[in-house]
């Protein structure tokens, strides 16, 4: 609530100026909350909202090297901190929350008492993001050093096998009218497939043989989303911000994130 406050000042203290377009640089994994969230602020203020979705940290270095982002939302805390103390951008807030799921090929039998093993299997396609590139990588390799203080010597064999599929600056596009994570489960690039929750339930949607196993307690890993605006960006880019944690709270608990603002007495509507 305290970093809710800090950006309400800000936008209460920004220059009282028009502007006809917000940029948004956002994580991948929310461009469907995202692009109805601003598809509701655009209706209700009249102002756009141009996006450029992809991976976090590939985002944060062009944002670094000056492009145009007003508002940047990422699927972690560490890459708009990184602009902050550079001095590209103002404070962060903790908007959302994913977590980290496996998604299945069908007819691959596994449970969360068997996922360990089945990661582990030298006949199985691990598939994840690339780290440092996306947060959705280093999520992952969390996950494998979870799993070395399980069983001493996993880290080294997971993250030598991982195939980092996506979320590279040289990964393949999405396929034309088709989800990513669905699809590389569907063509045999991966097993198993390390992906947001959110993620893998569009995928199941899309694919209904493919299945979710959550990680058991030990191995599961969480993921924080940071939301900053970057420093002279014009008041508008504050009504975006301030939209997002407040009507877009809903949107993104409706699409299966963890909205840390939502009302608690709004949470089971």
């Amino acid at each position: 609530m305290k970093q809710w406050l800090v950006v309400a000042a800000l936008l209460m203290t920004a220059p009282a100026q028009s502007a006809d377009m917000v940029h948004l640089y956002s994580a991948g994994s929310l461009r469907d909350a995202l692009d109805e969230t601003r598809a509701a602020f655009t209706q209700a203020t009249g102002i756009a909202v141009e996006a450029k979705y992809g991976p976090s940290g590939l985002l944060k270095d062009e944002i670094a090297g000056g492009a145009e982002a007003d508002v940047f939302a990422s699927a972690n805390m560490d890459h708009p901190q990184a602009l902050a103390r550079a001095g590209k951008g103002g404070p962060v807030v903790l908007f959302a929350r994913n977590r980290l799921c496996a998604l299945v090929r069908p007819g691959l039998a596994v449970d969360q008492t068997t996922l360990l093993d089945r990661m582990l299997d030298p006949t199985i396609k691990l598939g994840t993001s690339t780290p440092k590139s996306d947060p959705s990588g280093d999520y992952a390799w969390e996950v494998f050093r979870k799993a070395d203080a399980l069983r001493p010597g996993a880290f080294a064999a997971l993250s030598t096998k991982a195939l980092q599929l996506m979320g590279g600056p040289n990964s393949p596009p999405s396929p034309a009218g088709r989800g990513l994570y669905g699809a590389l489960v569907a063509d045999g690039k991966a097993d198993i497939l390390l992906v947001y929750c959110t993620g893998a339930h569009a995928a199941q949607r899309e694919n209904p043989d493919q299945h979710i196993v959550e990680f058991p307690e030990a191995l599961a890993v969480g993921a924080d989303y940071g939301l900053t605006v970057m420093l002279n960006a014009p008041p508008a880019a504050y009504r975006l911000a301030m939209f997002i944690l407040s009507d877009g709270q809903r949107i993104f608990a409706n699409q299966g994130f963890v909205a840390p603002n939502l009302p608690s007495s709004a949470a089971g509507r």
